[in-house]
């Protein structure tokens, strides 16, 4: 198996964006009501992480057959380094405070479009 590096550099020779983010999967690690306490503490430490731009995307999953919450939740860092990305996981309130715990993963986008949408005169945005 290669390394990360060589893998991105073999990504770029061959023209691929190999843009890096990192993934962070967050499960529940304890009851329900830590998870509730922790919400409000979560939420504005995205928000200041949304602000500052190191939050790409962030926010819950369902089960496997896409129809129940179980409290899973997908978060995207923009990062400079692995151990950075990290250092934004470990800070997250909802994994300081035990009610969450995590995974943290390199994510190499190579293909794919984002589309973004802005109506000047009626003051909308919309992203597909």
């Amino acid at each position: 198996m290669p390394s990360w590096n060589t893998y991105k550099a073999e990504a770029q020779a061959r023209g691929s964006l190999a843009f890096e983010l990192f993934v962070v999967i967050s499960t529940p690690a304890a009851a329900p009501e830590a998870i509730k306490e922790n919400l409000p503490d979560h939420l504005a430490y995205q928000n200041t992480l949304e602000r500052e731009g190191s939050l790409a995307f962030a926010g819950p999953m369902s089960d496997e057959t896409g129809t129940q919450m179980q409290g899973m939740g997908l978060i995207i860092y923009r990062a400079a380094s692995f151990e950075d990305a990290r250092a934004l996981a470990d800070a997250d309130p909802m994994h300081v405070a035990g009610a969450r715990s995590y995974t943290l993963r390199r994510w190499m986008i190579n293909e794919g479009r984002i589309s973004l949408s802005v109506g000047l005169s009626e003051q909308t945005a919309s992203l597909a």
